[in-house]
């Protein structure tokens, strides 16, 4: 994307945003087969195992998704800037930084998996299965946060289109593998569960591979040459504007992530047919609420480069390009769901009482992520100009004031498992209101000015 064109803001916006949403629901759909081949191949509680180690594996990335949420405002300000040394400085530091975080992130988890699923009470039928799978998954960690670090960068610069291709090639690569390792064809070995994870692994190693031929083929601003290969010594006091603008997205996703832990060990309570309705609950809710975060990330990006031009009057046209696009696509994403909803959930699961289950807690929330979706898109320009404290703030409140508790509490009231998605909903709602009120009576009034 180019932050200088003539065309109509609409059009450009659309342009950037279909790739991303694509890729975003790639992304999506390759844990959606891997659970369909889990679930339907194995059984109901393989596919609890699953999703009783999701929230562990979202908690301990959240904080390199957190510095790639950093890196990607610098980097969006730099290109719009039009300051291609300063992109590779920033994305060299980043990746020598994804690389040490990643090997942390193997080792704490490889060590200590075994007492994390004993604090989350995961059902004793299917504790070692967890176990297992998660080993493997945190061993993959480096590489993996090299992955999303790479795919972050590229969007910065206005890419779209080559995330999307490496997306779909390690979805085929899933595809293929996760099956033929269930099942042991081709002289492979029969994995069971851990299919999912070594098709995961593989289909990033893949992708890395892919990306630096393709990239220096195509002679790409970030391909890896001799410059970006001085970069990845770490500039530190760069790392320390990426940190300062990243460490809030992250703790913020830590936070979600320990309340995401906290709500598995209430959904545990109710047995391991609640855990796998969760399970696939979150499958369909990612269809809804990933599109609506590639708006909120589109956003960003957009603002960013906005900034680094100094075309500053473009922000507020920005904001509501972004608040109109949610509307017309979460809002049909969200009928869709609400109208197919039954047959959605009868991928995942084959158990009719499961079934029944899911879709009546899918339905209590479902609509609520058409509010957070415009929550992102006013918090999505907020970071853009580097405001990233009172964002991260709001969010932390609609999670620690009203999701959390509310969970807590409504779980143990007449409404049981439905009152844990009730809370959902209800921070939901809570969250786009104050990111709301924050932007248009506190942000809009501030002078916004480049960090590059």
């Amino acid at each position: 994307m180019n932050p200088h064109s003539t065309r109509p803001l609409w059009q450009r916006f659309a342009v950037f945003l279909v790739p991303l949403m694509a890729s975003n629901i790639l992304q999506a759909l390759s844990g959606t087969i891997n659970s369909i081949f889990i679930g339907q191949m194995i059984g109901v509680d393989a596919l609890a195992a699953l999703a009783t180690f999701f929230p562990i594996l979202f908690f301990l990335i959240s904080f390199i998704i957190g510095l790639s949420a950093g890196s990607t405002i610098l980097i969006g300000q730099a290109w719009g800037a039009r300051n291609v040394d300063r992109v590779k400085q920033v994305t060299g530091t980043t990746i020598t930084a994804a690389v040490v975080m990643g090997l942390v992130v193997a080792i704490i988890g490889s060590v200590f998996i075994e007492q994390i699923m004993s604090v989350l009470g995961a059902p004793e039928n299917i504790r070692q299965t967890a176990i297992d799978y998660g080993r493997i998954m945190f061993l993959g960690m480096p590489g993996f946060f090299v992955f999303l670090v790479v795919t972050s960068v590229l969007r910065g610069v206005g890419d779209t289109i080559t995330p999307l291709f490496s997306l779909l090639l390690s979805m085929v690569v899933g595809i293929i593998l996760t099956p033929a390792l269930i099942e042991g064809w081709w002289g492979l070995p029969a994995l069971g569960v851990n299919s999912a994870a070594w098709g995961f692994i593989a289909g990033f190693v893949i992708v890395l591979v892919f990306l630096f031929f393709y990239m220096r083929a195509r002679k790409m601003p970030l391909a890896p040459d001799a410059t970006m290969l001085r970069a990845l010594k770490p500039d530190f006091k760069l790392l320390g504007l990426i940190l300062r603008l990243g460490v809030p997205a992250g703790l913020q996703m830590v936070v979600a992530s320990v309340a995401g832990i906290v709500v598995v060990g209430l959904v545990n309570r109710f047995g391991s047919n609640a855990t796998a309705a969760y399970g696939a609950l979150n499958q369909v809710l990612n269809y809804v609420q990933f599109p609506a975060m590639s708006i909120g990330i589109a956003t960003s990006i957009f603002g960013a480069q906005a900034i680094g031009a100094r075309r500053q009057e473009q922000l507020g046209a920005i904001t509501r390009t972004a608040l109109m696009m949610n509307l017309i696509i979460t809002g049909a994403l969200i009928a869709l769901a609400y109208l197919f909803s039954e047959r959605l959930v009868a991928l995942f699961i084959t158990d009719p009482e499961v079934i029944d289950l899911t879709q009546h807690l899918l339905h209590i929330v479902l609509w609520a992520i058409l509010p957070f979706g415009w929550g992102v898109v006013f918090s999505g320009m907020m970071r853009a100009s580097g405001m990233v404290y009172a964002p991260m703030a709001i969010a932390l409140a609609a999670i620690l004031i009203i999701e959390l508790p509310g969970a807590i509490w409504l779980s143990q009231t007449d409404l049981g498992l439905s009152g844990i998605w009730v809370a959902y909903a209800a921070s939901f709602t809570g969250m786009m209101l104050m990111q709301a009120a924050w932007y248009y009576f506190v942000w809009r009034r501030k002078d916004i000015v480049a960090l590059v």
